[in-house]
């Protein structure tokens, strides 16, 4: 992939996702990562630490489009199929490995059991990397999650995908 086909993924839309974050996950979700704080199962745990209701844990929006994401909720343009596939489709065709680089999240406010999302993903760079005589294609994908009802900024996750040749 040349360096001015890159440029044009660059704000490429990777899809819209509505999800409802259910309490159920979460605990399943922390009992994944080993966290066992009663705060992610039962609400009253969450009460007394001062929450409002049981928070999801810190990397939980990593996973998160891929729980509650009912088909009632969904846009009615969604695109059918995985608009990631357009992204990284061309780099897998040329072979090689697929990675997930980095990931990083930023909180505006916490994410809780019972609120209704919608994320909305893009690329937001790309660009090339030599190393040890190997080509590396970085691809920055940001997920820039909101309120559903009232649009308010919830959490931005942002994680590279690496493709190596």
């Amino acid at each position: 992939m040349a360096d001015d086909i890159l440029n044009t993924i660059i704000g490429k839309p990777t899809g819209t996702t509505v999800v409802t974050v259910e309490r159920g996950q979460l605990a399943l979700f922390a009992s994944a990562v080993k966290d066992e704080s009663p705060i992610y199962r039962d609400p009253r745990a969450a009460a007394e630490a001062g929450l409002p209701g049981i928070p999801a844990p810190p990397t939980y929006p990593l996973v998160m489009g891929n729980f509650g994401a009912y088909p009632e909720l969904q846009p009615g343009d969604a695109p059918s199929g995985n608009p990631m596939a357009e992204v990284i489709g061309p780099l897998m065709a040329k072979g090689g490995l697929i990675l997930h680089g980095e990931q990083e999240f930023t909180y505006h406010r916490p994410v809780f059991a019972g609120d209704v999302l919608v994320g909305e993903g893009k690329v937001v760079d790309a660009y090339r990397k030599e190393s040890k005589g190997r080509t590396m294609t970085f691809v920055v994908v940001e997920t820039a999650w909101s309120e559903r009802s009232t649009g308010e900024p919830v959490c931005t996750s942002r994680m590279n995908i690496i493709h190596r040749i």
